[in-house]
């Protein structure tokens, strides 16, 4: 059985929304990145860089959230995810890497900065640059997305599957409030019935167990 190591508000979710929609078994293995336990021996014996998500599927061992929802989209390829027909396939790899360079690493940036460093190696002036960064990129993917329910053809491909938990990221920091087409997008998407739960659920449950 597929073995996923992941934790709550992590990357880990957009591996989750695929083997939700790919309708996959699954172990979902938790690892408590408050405690520390990705720096346990044991855990990095799997992923020596000590992050989350991680997918094992017999001695595959795969890390990177993007790759590892490709890899399961091939996996599963009747369910759809790729898409069959090679022009939509082509801009089903693009976006997803659009996501990637050009919609995560300002959110990631904006994160380290406003929240996640500790404070003495955080760089206030790294959050507006980055946001500007953001929503630039997001105009690209707002105007593709005028009349589209989905990124790429007329069902759900590998491309929703990594971007629109980065709509939601987004939204957390008021990012497309100006991009009405990802906002419709994000609402869409996330009342499938396959989607996971939303970054401040998902979050909130965190503080729940805590205390």
């Amino acid at each position: 059985m597929l073995k996923l190591y992941g934790f709550a508000a992590t990357r880990s979710l957009r591996v989750l929304w695929a083997l939700n929609e790919l309708d996959a078994e699954f172990e979902f293995v938790p690892i408590n990145l408050l405690t520390g336990e990705q720096h346990r021996p044991e855990f990095l014996r799997i992923n020596p860089a000590g992050k989350v998500p991680v997918l094992v599927d017999g001695d595959v061992v795969l890390s990177e959230s993007a790759a590892i929802v490709i890899y399961l989209a091939e996996k599963y390829p009747d369910k759809g995810l790729l898409p069959a027909d090679r022009k939509q396939l082509a801009q089903a790899y693009r976006w997803v890497m659009f996501a990637m360079t050009e919609l995560e690493q300002p959110l990631w940036r904006i994160t380290r900065h406003s929240w996640l460093h500790p404070e003495e190696k955080r760089i206030p002036a790294e959050i507006p640059a980055a946001s500007q960064e953001f929503v630039a990129m997001a105009a690209v993917l707002e105007d593709h997305m005028a009349g589209r329910q989905f990124i790429v053809g007329n069902t759900i491909t590998i491309a929703d599957c990594v971007t629109a938990y980065l709509m939601d990221w987004a939204n957390e920091y008021h990012l497309i409030d100006e991009h009405p087409n990802l906002r419709a997008y994000l609402e869409r998407m996330y009342a499938r019935p396959t989607a996971p739960l939303r970054i401040a659920e998902a979050l909130a449950r965190i503080d729940l167990e805590v205390a």
